[in-house]
């Protein structure tokens, strides 16, 4: 009979109880998501972080870029197998060349929730600025032509009737080079993010006539992937899905919550799930908690309103008239999406 030293006994069981979490970390699949660090990007730092993909047999790579447009253009060159991001005219021309399929929601622009402000210097407030209705005729900066401050705004000029036509587009492609030409002068008013209208309130830059979502609801970000991930890895979408929709229903229930009133309250896990996301974002709890957007619990698409977002970008020439959301949008994953045309 062979006898084992005490040293080698343990250490045998050691291994054996030690191979089938070995086996079970070799077995898990590869795959990753492109990623701005911005609050509505929180259902992925979520699922991540709380270990919700490896639970469903993944192990997700997150990559950051630092723009809207990088997103989709890294699902489409392989570079990322899953992007999310809100949605713009760039977007909509990749995935009606088939390189994209949404299948999820990111945020929604939704009543009671400030993401984007309309705002006005206070040298065009003095002057009579003094409303949304009023931006007929006046210079407006945006990010770039196409994006989705630039959707925002033509959502407002069909709500109140006025030709976008009559707004002179002020493209300035970055945040700070909006900030500094609001403040000085350069436009009279611009579509600031919460951080930024916030800072330009606070120093008496100029004033908020209102915010994007309760003025036009809209959906503003969404998740997607490609066509071809879908026909040769569906099991792998379908068990990304299924740890990103955790994500989902962890973010409204800590930061979506409503009391009677409409007033925000703090929802379930609401300081551990702000820190998990601060984190992400590299800013602080206090600063992420001023400017958390609505994220639908179920993960279900407004899908109206993506269709309606083609049809304003064909309009505007921006994307093809050949671009149909009917195929580039794929209902298959998430249950219960809203607002599904019949025909």
């Amino acid at each position: 009979m062979i006898r084992l030293s005490r040293r080698a006994a343990v250490a045998g069981a050691f291994a054996t109880i030690s191979a089938p979490a070995a086996l079970r970390a070799q077995t898990l699949r590869k795959t990753s998501v492109g990623v701005l660090r911005l609050s509505s990007s929180g259902p992925v730092f979520i699922a991540a972080e709380r270990g919700y993909w490896r639970e469903a047999g993944l192990d997700v790579e997150l990559k950051f870029f630092t723009a809207a447009q990088q997103v989709p253009v890294a699902v489409t060159s392989g570079d990322a197998e899953f992007g999310v991001t809100g949605l713009t005219a760039s977007f909509f021309n990749l995935a009606g060349k088939g390189a994209l399929k949404i299948i999820a929601s990111q945020s929604r622009e939704a009543k009671g929730f400030p993401l984007v402000a309309y705002m006005v210097t206070n040298a065009a407030y003095d002057k009579g600025f003094r409303s949304v209705r009023d931006f007929a005729g006046k210079r407006v900066g945006i990010t770039t032509t196409g994006s989705t401050f630039h959707y925002e705004l033509g959502l407002l000029a069909k709500k109140y009737g006025f030709e976008l036509s009559s707004v002179t587009l002020v493209p300035l492609q970055t945040l700070p080079n909006m900030q500094a030409a609001f403040k000085g002068g350069q436009v009279d008013a611009i579509l600031a993010p919460v951080t930024l209208a916030r800072a330009l309130t606070a120093d008496n830059s100029g004033k908020v006539l209102a915010w994007a979502g309760d003025e036009t609801p809209w959906q503003l970000g969404a998740l997607f992937t490609s066509p071809r991930a879908i026909a040769e890895r569906r099991d792998l979408v379908e068990r990304f899905v299924r740890g990103y929709l955790r994500g989902t229903a962890d973010f409204n229930a800590a930061f979506n919550q409503r009391d009677a009133a409409g007033k925000e309250v703090h929802g379930t896990n609401f300081a551990e799930t702000i820190g998990v996301v601060a984190r992400a974002v590299q800013q602080s709890p206090e600063l992420v908690a001023v400017g958390l957007p609505f994220v639908d619990a179920l993960g279900r698409l407004d899908v109206g309103d993506i269709y309606n977002q083609i049809a304003f970008w064909q309009q505007a020439g921006l994307v093809g008239r050949d671009v149909n959301g009917r195929e580039i949008v794929d209902l298959s994953f998430v249950r219960g999406h809203l607002n599904v045309p019949k025909s």
